[in-house]
């Protein structure tokens, strides 16, 4: 039975996923494609069969075709425009990262979702993965005390070409976005400040800095500390970066593919230099989709049970103040409260 009309507005490679998951569900349908260039649309429209109306208008699609909810797949700088308007005429959204472009358009978005009573959620796609959840439930459980020191380390060097190869600030404004949001949902407190240093290492292809190094105070009192490349070759690091959280009873460890464990410091070993530790493996109890898919199930789930997604705008907006903090600080040379 239909329930959701979707218009799917951007209709470039990452807009496959999104397409490909509202097919598989009996309660949705692509009712338009919208492109500002129509050849685009027309490829998707053909690539999988689809009986939709092709615009180069978001308001006039959602009008035409009586839309309930929008999948922005558009690029960063088109979010505002292509959420905002779709939010007023009456209509979900659910969207890629980043959400905006700039900390007041995000701010605006998310005023703009509570005024219309409506869901605006981000892809968080990192978030639903079988082994972060693991590792999120093991730090969570206790087992190795109040968590004081989250570091992440994030080394890869691909060559992607396109876009990323121009951006100013390719790693912290195109990825970290990932990374930071993983730390958040990882300790569950939120950023207050950060000091970051970006710059571009010798052997770089790209043209804006593609390192950085970030230091972020949580609300829990705990610090989290970003080191990072995008044109490191050799020697790299998972995609979802090596974590390494400290605790005030031991330390947990996620290397970003294998299943987390964590080093616990064992009783009675108070008259020792260095602590016995035993080691305990991180339980991986989530059943749910990863990916995309995840993370479209959760957004569906919440609006059919009325309840904000665990990405809503209102929760992502924090992680993108980390990225615009980031870059702020590196701008400035100095610590920036969030």
């Amino acid at each position: 039975m239909e329930r959701f009309r979707i218009v799917v507005a951007g209709c470039g490679g990452m807009a496959n996923t999104w397409v490909s998951y509202a097919l598989e569900r009996q309660d949705a349908q692509i009712v338009a494609l919208v492109d500002i260039n129509e050849e685009n649309a027309r490829a998707m429209k053909g690539r999988y069969g689809l009986d939709c109306g092709i615009y180069r208008d978001i308001e006039k699609a959602i009008r035409e075709t009586e839309a309930n909810l929008v999948f922005d797949v558009t690029v960063p700088g088109a979010h505002h425009g292509i959420v905002t308007t779709a939010l007023k005429m009456g209509c979900h959204v659910l969207g890629e990262k980043p959400m905006a472009s700039s900390m007041e358009e995000a701010r605006d978005m998310v005023a703009v979702a509570h005024e219309s009573g409506k869901t605006y959620a981000v892809m968080q796609n990192r978030r639903y993965l079988k082994h972060i959840r693991a590792f999120r439930e093991l730090i969570s459980s206790g087992v190795i005390g109040k968590p004081g020191f989250v570091c992440a380390d994030f080394f890869l060097g691909p060559h992607f070409g396109g876009f990323r190869d121009v951006m100013d600030s390719p790693l912290i404004l195109d990825m970290a976005i990932h990374t930071f949001d993983q730390a958040r949902f990882i300790i569950g407190a939120d950023p207050v400040s950060v000091y970051c240093h970006e710059f571009n290492p010798a052997g770089s292809w790209y043209k804006g800095n593609a390192a950085a190094v970030c230091i972020f105070e949580f609300s829990d009192g705990s610090v989290f500390s970003y080191r990072g490349s995008w044109c490191a070759q050799g020697a790299p690091t998972s995609w979802e970066s090596s974590w390494r959280v400290t605790g005030s009873k031991g330390t947990a460890i996620w290397d970003g593919t294998n299943t987390p464990y964590c080093e616990v410091v064992v009783e009675d070993c108070s008259n020792k230099f260095i602590y016995d530790t035993r080691r305990v493996e991180a339980a991986c109890s989530w059943n749910g989709r990863e990916g995309h898919y995840g993370c479209l199930d959760e957004m569906f789930n919440a609006l059919l049970e009325g309840r904000k997604a665990e990405t809503d705008c209102a929760d992502n907006i924090k992680s993108m103040a980390m990225v615009f903090g980031a870059l702020e600080s590196a701008k400035k040379g100095k610590k920036i409260m969030l």
